[in-house]
């Protein structure tokens, strides 16, 4: 894992130490910030993940957030006290990739940490075919996936996506017109077991997703929600 850049932003310094050794003692390379004005500051092309506490003085973990996702996808795992749902999906929505709440084990920490930058990595990934061969891609709906790049272009745009947003579509567009209910796609994409409360989370990745690669979020027509069944994307959307 040497190279993996990682930056902690958690106001509790006993934590950040906690993690710090933790993370290091996996090869990763870690950052500390206190704050989140810190934070920002640090934060770097080559950063792979982020870990960010919300309950923070000052800028809260939820404004860095918002602020971080004006200039990168980089994934963002939140640490916090609060652990209602609700709680979570405010987390999510202002641009998070996952939510851990305190305490917390650090075999769970570090299984999260391993599963966001493998992910993450593999989406940055350039190592094409060094223009020896054409692109592989996807083309349905006015959408373009470079599956060798990773670029997705919207009406001849290109759009940046989280990894995850970016695995989500992937899946559904290899399969167009398949009903993947919420089970199917967090197993697919996050790679862990289901349980009833991770319908939200997928709800609020399928909106971020609609608000970059539909014409109109309010009425998709790309990802079209099949009332108590699922999700399915439609190949021949305008």
């Amino acid at each position: 894992m040497s190279g993996t850049n990682i930056l902690i932003v958690e106001d509790d310094a006993d934590i950040r130490e906690g993690i710090r050794i933790l993370l290091e003692s996996e090869a990763y390379d870690v950052t500390e910030a206190e704050n989140g004005v810190q934070g920002l500051e640090l934060l770097r092309e080559d950063t792979d993940l982020v870990i960010l506490d919300i309950m923070m003085p000052g800028i809260s973990g939820l404004k860095t957030c918002e602020e971080i996702r004006k200039k990168s996808v980089v994934p963002i795992l939140f640490l916090t006290a609060k652990a209602q749902e609700s709680d979570k999906l405010i987390g999510l929505m202002a641009g998070g990739d996952d939510y851990l709440g305190k305490p917390f084990s650090y075999a769970e920490l570090l299984g999260r940490v391993k599963a966001l930058v493998r992910r993450y990595q593999v989406y940055r990934g350039k190592e094409g075919s060094g223009g020896q061969q054409e692109d592989r891609t996807i083309d349905l709906a006015n959408i373009r996936i470079n599956l060798d790049f990773n670029e997705v272009y919207v009406d001849g745009k290109e759009v940046e996506l989280s990894t995850l947003e970016y695995r989500i579509l992937l899946l559904m567009m290899q399969h167009p017109q398949k009903i993947f209910s919420a089970q199917n796609l967090y197993e697919a994409v996050w790679e862990e077991p289901y349980f009833y409360d991770c319908s939200g989370t997928v709800m609020v990745h399928i909106s971020r997703l609609r608000n970059k690669i539909e014409k109109d979020a309010k009425k998709p027509r790309r990802i079209t929600t099949i009332w108590g069944k699922g999700y399915r994307f439609e190949p021949m959307a305008e």
